[in-house]
């Protein structure tokens, strides 16, 4: 190893081992804030990957998923979402767009497409927009808004989570 490679590798060591001084601050804290923490760190310091090789495997494929837990496979929106369990509109949103943009490989999703699906699994969510700027107003945002086809307040959105969402829908369908 060349010595500018190790002195690399040197300071990547030191900041792992930094972080997870820090990060036993948070122990014994519940896993609402560890997992916060980590949300808003990969949000803050994730650089894109655009032109890198992925550093895990597909979302939804069996593998490791970063952390040494392991992501199920799922063969539907169904066995997912029974699963991740999500308990209010805004969550049931957020796993079945989890499925659309990271199981099924779509680039984007629309609302109208999250609410159809759901209330085919018998979760109709009153107001899907309302339930999608819900996740894009918690702090780190899950999901964003990328474009809105028409000028009424009733015109077609679309949607992308972001890496805090696809963590998010992680630390729901995890093997505990």
């Amino acid at each position: 190893m060349k010595m500018n490679e190790q002195n690399n590798a040197d300071t990547e060591l030191k900041t792992m081992q930094e972080l997870a001084a820090a990060m036993k601050n948070l122990d014994g804290a519940p896993d609402e804030q560890t997992n916060r923490v980590v949300r808003w760190f990969v949000d803050r310091y994730a650089r894109s990957t655009a032109t890198q090789k992925p550093a895990m495997p597909p979302v939804g494929v069996a593998g490791a998923n970063g952390d040494g837990g392991e992501v199920p496979r799922f063969e539907s929106l169904g066995d997912l979402f029974a699963a991740a369990n999500p308990q209010t509109e805004p969550d049931r949103a957020l796993v079945t767009g989890y499925w659309y943009q990271f199981v099924e490989g779509q680039p984007d999703f629309g609302g109208f497409t999250l609410n159809k699906a759901l209330r085919d699994l018998g979760y109709p969510v009153g107001n899907i927009t309302n339930a999608l700027s819900a996740l894009g107003n918690r702090n780190p945002k899950l999901a964003i808004q990328l474009k809105k086809a028409g000028t009424s307040k009733q015109a077609r959105k679309t949607y992308k989570l972001t890496a805090a969402g696809k963590i998010a829908v992680e630390g729901m369908i995890r093997p505990q």
